[in-house]
């Protein structure tokens, strides 16, 4: 070999060996790794709303890291997971079973002067457990994509079952009694809870709508954005599905409007003002600024205390699966209903949610479809002679 190619080979030689180390180094410093530096760097790399970055943070923060935290992600197993996840069905904070106080503060300090109450076990719901295996999932997927881990664990974890939907709209008579004393309110939140009753629009929907998104010559109105407050801090975003929708409105709910839009120009017109495409359709109350959305706690809020002043058990979101129910039992066929609620997977989630109106459904249009069979003459049974 010719000492130009000898000194070659040994370069080459150098540079695969530091690489190799290289390689090594990071494989120890992977496989080192704990599951709160995993789910730092998941969350760091992974496009999340602003909400539900919180969401995932604070079950990080309470429940998940506590528990895991420490842990090198290449330890963490699927029994481990199943572990928590039956620990957090039947309490929370996984206490060890033993009475104790649940203290207010920490330190030294005053239990009676502070209230500091005895310990009850409360289960955290099944969604939620539902919630903490998905973030697990996707910490865990990520190690395994970095190849940190040879496998993730959360793929075979057995989490809880999904409890059935058991939507609750209100029934026929109890919708026309919350409709009428809403108009006796006032007529601005009369239309805005006849609204909602018709197109089934979520509240954040409702909140988030102006007037360039109703095309009233056409009866159409189109569901662009979302409006959430969230600490007192407001925020425009896509709707939950990412989708624009484009949801027809009846005669009725088209008077309403424009009478509800004249009104506002009257009032707008006394302070010299235009109403404009750009402004909300719903405000708080009479002579707010329409430049301003309603505040989503605010129209629950009044909502609520309508329905208690009825003395009917009912909230908000009740009336979307009011509107829902009601074109379910008219026969409505389940594409349109879930086309105008928003739901994805062309149906799968109404029907998944409304099983019980749907199956309602299927037997009108099954009565329906036998009322108008040709009606045929049929030929008496011979009946068989007795021997």
């Amino acid at each position: 070999m010719k000492g130009t190619d000898k000194a070659a080979y040994k370069a080459a030689d150098k540079v695969q060996t530091r690489l190799l180390a290289e390689v090594d180094s990071q494989r120890a410093t992977s496989s080192n790794a704990t599951f709160a530096y995993a789910a730092s760097e998941w969350l760091r790399v992974t496009e999340l709303e602003d909400s539900t970055r919180e969401l995932y943070e604070g079950y990080l923060s309470r429940t998940i890291n506590p528990a895991f935290g420490s842990t090198p992600v290449r330890k963490m197993t699927t029994r481990m997971l199943e572990n928590l996840y039956a620990d957090l069905r039947r309490c929370r904070v996984r206490c060890d079973r033993k009475p104790h106080l649940e203290h207010k503060v920490e330190g030294d300090h005053d239990c009676a002067k502070l209230k500091c109450k005895p310990h009850k076990c409360s289960p955290l719901s099944t969604s939620a457990v539902r919630q903490v295996h998905s973030i697990l999932s996707g910490v865990l997927g990520a190690a395994d994509r970095w190849d940190w881990i040879p496998g993730n664990p959360a793929k075979a974890a057995k989490r809880p079952k999904q409890k059935q939907p058991q939507p609750e709209p209100p029934s026929s008579v109890d919708a026309a009694r919350l409709a009428e004393e809403a108009f006796q309110m006032d007529d601005d939140w009369g239309t805005l809870v006849w609204f909602v009753m018709t197109t089934g629009v979520r509240r954040g929907e409702l909140c988030a709508l102006k007037w360039s998104s109703i095309d009233l010559d056409e009866g159409v109105v189109e569901i662009r954005r979302s409006y959430r407050l969230r600490r007192g801090v407001g925020t425009e975003k896509d709707t939950k599905t990412h989708q624009m929708r484009r949801i027809a409105l009846d005669t009725e709910t088209v008077v309403l409007l424009m009478e509800h839009r004249d009104r506002w120009r009257d009032r707008l017109a006394a302070a010299a003002v235009d109403l404009t495409d750009d402004m909300y359709v719903f405000t708080g109350i009479r002579n707010a600024d329409p430049t301003l959305p309603y505040s989503p706690h605010a129209v629950s809020s009044r909502y609520k205390e309508m329905a208690d002043r009825l003395g009917i058990k009912t909230h908000l979101h009740a009336l979307r699966h009011y509107s829902a129910t009601e074109l379910l039992t008219a026969g409505t066929d389940l594409r349109t209903v879930a086309g105008r609620l928003g739901h994805g997977g062309g149906g799968a989630t109404t029907l998944k949610v409304y099983a019980a109106w749907v199956a309602a459904s299927d037997r009108k249009a099954a009565e329906l479809l036998g009322s108008r069979m040709p009606k045929v003459t049929r030929k008496p049974r011979e009946q068989k002679s007795a021997d």
